[in-house]
């Protein structure tokens, strides 16, 4: 009776650790079924995150890039910007130093009794202003269309300002209108610097009463007159046939 049941507990434990080692391997492979799939996602995962991250560095890199393109674009526009702002003060400086500057004509022109006036135009300004209007410079285009075609001349220039503010300020405001004047023809109708004549700067002589607004306008003017020497020029008379 007790042999019996000895064989029976042996049997009973062997395949009992039959069972245990059977079950092991069928829980390894499950598992392993089931990682597998995670394992080549997390892979995949990890592939596509490292591609997305050069993609960035790619783009962030052609965005430095293009950065510094523009930036150095901006800078050399800049300079050039500053180059020719240099070069228009130099124009305008030279300019200025090379025109005539005279309280009278006939002080700078000794055969001032030989120029003839042959045209005229004169601009206003506003008031404490000192730029040309649209309208202003197309005065100054009518006048100046004859220039070309005008031979030994000389252009006299007078400006004036209302009574308002001190004589040395109005006479300063009054330059600089006659300036203005002077580099827009200059520049647009190629007149030599020499051929102008700054003559009468200031409040001194006014044109009309001060006593109104549009007085006072008239005053705040620019006159240019072109003058040319007919004396320089050869008159030729026809020949006369005899009978």
């Amino acid at each position: 009776m007790t042999r019996i049941s000895g064989y029976a507990a042996a049997a009973a434990a062997a395949a009992l650790a039959l069972i245990l080692t059977s079950t092991g391997c069928t829980s390894k492979n499950y598992v392993r079924s089931q990682a597998t799939p995670i394992i080549q996602g997390t892979n995949e995962l990890d592939t596509a995150t490292a591609s997305d991250h050069r993609n960035i560095q790619d783009v962030d890199q052609r965005t430095q890039s293009g950065i510094q393109q523009a930036q150095n674009s901006a800078n050399q526009a800049q300079q050039n910007a500053q180059n020719a702002g240099q070069s228009a003060t130099t124009a305008q400086g030279a300019a200025q130093d090379a025109v005539n500057r005279a309280d009278s004509l006939s002080s700078v022109i000794s055969n001032l009794d030989n120029y003839q006036q042959v045209g005229d135009v004169t601009v206003n300004f506003g008031f404490n202003r000192a730029e040309l209007t649209k309208a202003e410079k197309q005065k100054l285009d009518e006048f100046g269309q004859q220039l070309a075609s005008a031979k030994s001349y000389i252009l006299e220039v007078t400006g004036g300002a209302d009574i308002v503010g001190s004589k040395e300020y109005n006479y300063k405001l009054s330059d600089r209108r006659a300036m203005a004047v002077v580099q827009y023809l200059a520049s647009k109708y190629n007149v030599p610097a020499h051929k102008f004549y700054l003559v009468g700067l200031g409040k001194d002589v006014q044109v009309a009463p001060e006593n109104t607004a549009e007085g006072r306008r008239k005053n705040r003017r620019v006159q240019v007159q072109l003058l040319s020497n007919s004396g320089a020029q050869v008159n030729q008379t026809p020949a006369q046939s005899g009978n």
